[in-house]
């Protein structure tokens, strides 16, 4: 006859914390230290649970800090980085802000909501909100020391409509193609807009992010000349940020002046480079991916690589020149100071509000790349 026992209940033990070592070396700076303190408590297992967000457009006032704690470290570089390492009851806070408004917060903790209660309690009305109907939301890229970093901003930009009229009028059938194009018009992967300095290039890019906003997310690459250079970073930004979640768009990804690129002689001058662009477009490694390519370039079309201009590659391949003599007059309202030529559009903006040099001053080139 077997007689049942009762045996306590005794929980599981608490895992030995894990050991944690930190090298330094005089390559390290003061936020490499931060980011390694920050970590510890994670690592080691004191604090399990991590949570991390990234903010744009912080408030100048903004505290980034919870009501309680104590701020133990503090580091900032010329770059215009600010680090700061918040510790609390329980929790440890890594608070990054950087320049440009954006910023990184990053929460350990030794259980989920109190990760969560802190992340909240940081970030609650800490960013302005999005602007109204004449901005568009635009990614930037460039490589960090840690590799691919990307931060998003709200940029100005004008419908079609608005500003159709600063082109010549024999673009206006190719450009308000290029403008209503949607994924089901998608026939090759890049676009090319060629043409002499201040025509209006970079303008009808922040354009076309405005009206392909609905389906397509515009990145631009802040250092393209790394980023072909680079197979880490190439993937990074080939995979790209799907911050939309289930509703996954396509992507463009803008690449200013990038002549030495995509001129006849890149092959020799940049090695691999223009391979890998031609990969990204119509190769295995876009494959699978929506990605579009803009890329925007000075020079002649005769002078660009065979292969980038080869039937089927392009979804646009456009030449923005300046505006006829008679057309730039209109626009202008009168002829005085147009070159008999005509005028480009950073001339005539130039022209317009008086600040005007000869014709092919430099200075009048500004915004309209």
């Amino acid at each position: 006859m077997s007689v049942l026992k009762e045996v306590p209940f005794r929980p599981e033990p608490r895992p030995a914390e894990l050991p944690m070592n930190v090298w330094l070396d005089d390559g390290d700076s003061a936020i490499d230290v931060i980011d390694a303190l920050a970590l510890s408590p994670f690592a080691t297992g004191a604090q399990p649970w991590s949570r991390t967000a990234s903010l744009e457009r912080v408030r100048p006032g903004a505290p980034l800090m919870p009501a309680t704690g104590t701020l133990v470290r503090v580091a900032s570089e010329e770059d215009g980085r600010d680090s700061r390492l918040v510790c609390g009851e329980g929790w440890t806070l890594r608070v990054v802000r950087y320049r440009n408004r954006a910023a990184t917060i990053s929460v350990t903790a030794v259980d989920e909501e109190l990760a969560r209660s802190v992340l909240e309690e940081v970030t609650k009305d800490a960013a302005e909100p999005v602007p109204g109907s004449d901005h568009v939301e635009m990614g930037f890229w460039w490589q960090g020391s840690h590799g691919g970093r990307r931060s998003s901003k709200p940029i100005t930009a004008s419908p079609w409509e608005r500003i159709s009229g600063n082109y010549a009028r024999s673009l206006s059938g190719p450009l308000t193609r290029l403008m209503s194009v949607t994924p089901a018009d998608v026939r090759g992967r890049l676009v090319l807009l060629h043409g002499p300095p201040g025509t209006g290039k970079t303008t009808l890019l922040r354009t076309l992010a405005h009206e392909w906003r609905s389906w397509c997310q515009v990145d631009c690459v802040l250092d393209p000349e790394r980023l072909f250079n680079s197979p880490g970073y190439l993937m990074e930004v080939a995979v790209g940020s799907d911050e939309d979640g289930e509703n996954e768009k396509w992507r463009l990804l803008v690449l200013e002046d990038c002549d030495e690129l995509i001129r006849s002689g890149a092959k020799e001058a940049t090695g691999q480079g223009l391979s890998r662009l031609l990969n990204l477009t119509d190769g295995l490694l876009g494959q699978g991916r929506d990605v579009l390519v803009a890329i925007t370039t000075n020079e002649d079309l005769a002078r660009l690589h065979p292969a980038v201009v080869r039937p089927g590659r392009c979804l646009a391949q456009i030449e923005v020149g300046a505006l006829p003599h008679d057309e730039a007059a209109a626009w202008l309202g009168t002829a005085e100071g147009v070159h008999a030529s005509g005028a480009t559009l950073a001339e005539l903006f130039a022209l317009r509000d008086g600040v005007a040099g000869p014709p092919e001053a430099p200075e009048a080139v500004g915004l309209y790349l």
